[in-house]
């Protein structure tokens, strides 16, 4: 296991998740929804969506 990798790619995933995030809301408000979240939503979501980053950068072996 390659800890620089790891690491590298878990901060990418950090990065990338509020981006996301910010996106599908600005989208889903342009079509006319209104979202109000809370910090602890903010926070859940966010830390699922940097999993789900992760996991799709990761490699995968067979």
């Amino acid at each position: 296991m390659d800890i620089k990798k790891t690491i590298i790619n878990l901060l990418v995933s950090l990065i990338l998740s509020p981006i996301i995030i910010y996106i599908i809301l600005t989208v889903a408000r342009l079509a006319g929804a209104d979202y109000e979240m809370t910090h602890g939503e903010t926070w859940i979501i966010w830390v699922l969506m940097a999993i789900l980053i992760k996991m799709s950068i990761e490699k995968k072996t067979a």
